[in-house]
């Protein structure tokens, strides 16, 4: 009997190809951004790409040669310090790749001259393209791998280290440009951040449910047959009467809240429901990652 034929590396191979793909259009994103919106306008929020934006402004050098300059050594460190490639070669291709294509594009005209446009726009395709190298779980390097360090030899949180870093940049900012100015790249940083959010987890649209009753087993059941979503029931007890309180929890699409809210309270009129944002739902009738 003939065995069937793995198709395991074939699957391996698409999913390196479209991680690659991420990296390469993520890094072109944020270097396109950063050269049309941020440079241009002296908006340094954050990063090493930030720094090189200072460089700039006060000394000329061009931002590519300085993000090589700075994350080439800090990508062997992390290799050195961090006991490998944290990464692996995906960052690798983005630490080489972005500053390629910031030097390619380091002439492209900028699109606004406005400096709340430019951290705003600028914000969102740094983030996107952020977002996008992220999903392939890699990095561009820079301060993400700085932050690893920091964490790894003082203790401090990744998020401590990854907000001395950006922090340490704007306030250079502050002190190379103005005040002003440095308020501008908080803008542009929090917009990114955002953005990756948005990049990596989508909107919210979906959401998650959890309900209380004293009729669970018919509530479970109009859930499956007449919502047709599936139910989880989570063991909880009561924080007055410390009685058993089991609660059924359910994941739904928004316009389906309407419906769910329906099939329970004709049920129960009674039953104690609270619906919030599912941040990211993978599987069967949803996303598939």
């Amino acid at each position: 009997m003939r065995r069937k034929k793995r198709r395991e590396p074939a699957q391996g191979s698409a999913r390196l190809l479209g991680n690659v793909l991420l990296v390469l259009g993520g890094s072109a994103i944020v270097a396109i951004a950063y050269n049309v919106f941020l440079l241009p306008n002296a908006i340094a929020s954050g990063g090493l790409s930030g720094f090189a934006t200072i460089v700039y402004q006060v000394f000329g050098l061009a931002p590519h040669i300085t993000l090589y300059a700075l994350n080439i050594p800090l990508f062997l460190l992390g290799i050195l310090l961090l006991g490998g490639l944290r990464y692996g070669g995906m960052t690798l291709v983005g630490t080489l790749f972005l500053p390629f294509v910031v030097f390619l594009t380091q002439h492209w005209p900028p699109l606004t001259t406005e400096p709340l446009l430019a951290a705003i726009f600028g914000g969102v395709g740094v983030g996107m393209g952020l977002g996008l190298v992220f999903r392939s779980g890699a990095s561009t390097g820079g301060t993400d791998l700085a932050a690893q360090i920091i964490h790894k030899y003082t203790g401090a949180s990744l998020g401590a280290g990854v907000f001395i870093m950006d922090g340490l940049i704007v306030a250079a900012a502050a002190i190379a440009f103005s005040i002003e100015f440095a308020l501008f790249a908080l803008i542009g940083l929090f917009i990114t951040g955002k953005t990756i959010d948005i990049v990596q987890t989508g909107f919210g649209y979906d959401k998650i449910a959890f309900i209380i009753t004293e009729e669970q087993g018919k509530v479970k059941l109009a859930i499956l047959n007449d919502v047709d979503r599936g139910v989880t029931k989570l063991q909880a007890y009561g924080g007055y009467t410390e009685d058993d309180r089991p609660m059924l929890m359910c994941v739904v699409n928004r316009n389906e809240i309407p419906l769910l809210r329906q099939v329970v309270q004709s049920i129960d009129r009674d039953a104690f429901i609270v619906v919030s944002n599912a941040t990211e739902v993978l599987g069967r009738g949803f996303k598939m990652d």
